[in-house]
C-alpha cells in the first residue's frame, strides 16, 4: 500500500465505526511498520542469505516482540528465536545458545559422565569426549592454529551443547577469539559429531569485523572439507549478528562476505530509521455525502467519498500505477487506454494502457463474521509475490523512485469541486 490508498475501508454505524478507530490504528502500524521493515532487510540481503529474528529482548515488551516474530516471518524472514513465537505461529524456531554459557564452563572434567549415543548403527572409536580431545590436537596441526591459545573453557561448553543438541549444533565462537579459539573448538566438536553419525549445523559471530572473520572461518571449513573429503564441512551456516542494519548489510554486500545467514533483532523490531507509522484513520462520506478535510498541507487533504482501487501493470510485468476512481465508474480495462491525473497537480496527467489490472479491495469482514481465510504461509507468499511485481528502482534503497498514485479524472474534478465548496473564501482590505 502507498501513500493516499486507502490500505482499509470500513462502513457501519458512526458511533461504532468511531470505537474502532483507536483499535485498527493499533493493528495496523506497528504490524505495517515491521512488516515493511523486514521486507527491506530481506532486499538488501538478497534470497541467497537466510534471515533470523532475533529481536524479542529488545522489543517494545511480550507483545510487541510476539508481533515483529509474526510480521518478519511473513516479510520473509526464515525464522526466529522467539520460542513462544515458533508454537503459536509455526515459524521455524533457530537460535544458539548464549556468551554466558560458554564462559560458565572451565575444564573437560566438569562434563565427567556425560555421553553421546550414535546415531543409527555408527559405531565410533571411542567415546565422544575422548573424540573430542584427539580431534583438536589433528585439527590444530592441521590448521596451524595453537592448541594451547585455544581456550579449554570454550571447548567444554561445546561439547557439553552438542551432547544436549547433536542434530543442531550451532555455536557462538566469538566469546574469547574466533580465529584463534572458537573456530577451532567448533571443528573439533564438529568432527566428533561426525564420527557418532551427526552433522553440526554451523557457527554464529556476534562481534568483530563480520566480513573478514566469514571469510577465514569459511576458508578453515573449506579446508577442513578438502583434508578430510567431507564436502558438505565446506557449507556449513556462518551467521553473523550484532546489530546489524540495511545499511550493514549493504556495506557487507561490498566487502564479499562469506556470511550464509544474518540474526537481526535491534534495528528490526525497533524500526530505529522509523520507529512509528503514521497511519489515520479519516471519514470520508456520511448518510451517502462526501466528507472532506482540509488543511493547508496539501500531504494531509483526505479523499473524499466512497473510492475503488486498481493496480495498473505494463507488459513486462511490473506496477505501472495505483488508480483510484469513483464507485459508479466503469472500472480499467486490459488493453483500453485510461487517463490516470495526479490528485492535486493539474499537469501531473498521463494516459495508460495497461497490461494487466488488479483490483485493490476484497470485502474480509462482513454480517458478523469474517469472510476470507487468510492464512500466516498465505500471507507471507502474498507478500513475497507483491514485491516481486515492483520495479527495482522503487524497492531500492538510496533515492528510490517514488510509486505513483492516480486518480481518474471523473475523481479528480469532483475533489477538486467539493475543496472548493468547503474552502473558506478569505476577505482583504
Amino acid at each position: 500500500c502507498f501513500p493516499r490508498i486507502p490500505l482499509m475501508k470500513v462502513s457501519g454505524p458512526l458511533i461504532m465505526v468511531q470505537l474502532l478507530e483507536t483499535i485498527f490504528l493499533t493493528l495496523i502500524n506497528y504490524a505495517s511498520l515491521v512488516t515493511t521493515n523486514a521486507a527491506r532487510f530481506r532486499i538488501a540481503a538478497g534470497k541467497s542469505i537466510k534471515l533470523l529474528e532475533f529481536g524479542l529482548r529488545r522489543a517494545q515488551g511480550p507483545n510487541g516482540g510476539l508481533s515483529a516474530s509474526k510480521y518478519s516471518y511473513m516479510a520473509g524472514f526464515d525464522g526466529t528465536s522467539n520460542v513462544l513465537a515458533g508454537k503459536m505461529f509455526g515459524i521455524p524456531v533457530k537460535g544458539t545458545h548464549a556468551h554466558a554459557f560458554v564462559s560458565a564452563y572451565n575444564s573437560v572434567e566438569e562434563l565427567d559422565g556425560l555421553t553421546l549415543q550414535p546415531k543409527g548403527n555408527v559405531q565410533p572409536k571411542a567415546d565422544f569426549i575422548s573424540l573430542c580431545l584427539e580431534w583438536k590436537k589433528v585439527l590444530a596441526e592441521k590448521l596451524k592454529i595453537l592448541s594451547s591459545e585455544s581456550s579449554n573453557g570454550e571447548l567444554t561448553a561445546f561439547i557439553s551443547y552438542a551432547i544436549a543438541f547433536p542434530q543442531e549444533f550451532m555455536a557462538l565462537i566469538d566469546t574469547y577469539d574466533v580465529t584463534k579459539s572458537g573456530v577451532l573448538n567448533f571443528c573439533t566438536v564438529a568432527m566428533a559429531l561426525n564420527d557418532f553419525g551427526y552433522r553440526a549445523v554451523g557457527v554464529r559471530i556476534d562481534s568483530g569485523d563480520l566480513a573478514y572473520l566469514s571469510k577465514v572461518v569459511r576458508s578453515v571449513f573449506e579446508q577442513v572439507a578438502e583434508s578430510f573429503s567431507l564436502p558438505w564441512f565446506a557449507n556449513l551456516d556462518i551467521v553473523a549478528s550484532n546489530d546489524i542494519n540495511e545499511d550493514t548489510i549493504l556495506s557487507l554486500n561490498d566487502q564479499g562476505h562469506r556470511i550464509s545467514c544474518l540474526g537481526i533483532g535491534t534495528h528490526l523490531v525497533t524500526c530505529q530509521k522509523q520507529p512509528a507509522l503514521g497511519c489515520v484513520f479519516k471519514l470520508v462520506e456520511i448518510d451517502g455525502m462526501p466528507r472532506l478535510k482540509l488543511s493547508q498541507d496539501v500531504e494531509k487533504v483526505t479523499m473524499p467519498g466512497k473510492k475503488r482501487g486498481f493496480r495498473l501493470y505494463g507488459t513486462d510485468g511490473f506496477a505501472i500505477l495505483d488508480l483510484m476512481q469513483t464507485p459508479d465508474e466503469p472500472p480499467p480495462q486490459a488493453g483500453v487506454r485510461v487517463l490516470c491525473r495526479h490528485p492535486f497537480e493539474e499537469s501531473k496527467r498521463a494516459y495508460v494502457r495497461p497490461h494487466k489490472v488488479e483490483e485493490l479491495y476484497h470485502r474480509v469482514w462482513g454480517d458478523g463474521g469474517s469472510c476470507a481465510s487468510v492464512t500466516l504461509e498465505g500471507s507471507r507468499k502474498y507478500v513475497e509475490e507483491s514485491l516481486q511485481r515492483l520495479r527495482p528502482d522503487h524497492k531500492r534503497s538510496l533515492n528510490p523512485t517514488p510509486y505513483k498514485v492516480s486518480v481518474s479524472d471523473k475523481l479528480y474534478q469532483f475533489i477538486h469541486k467539493l475543496w472548493l465548496e468547503n474552502a473558506p473564501i478569505g476577505e482583504l482590505s
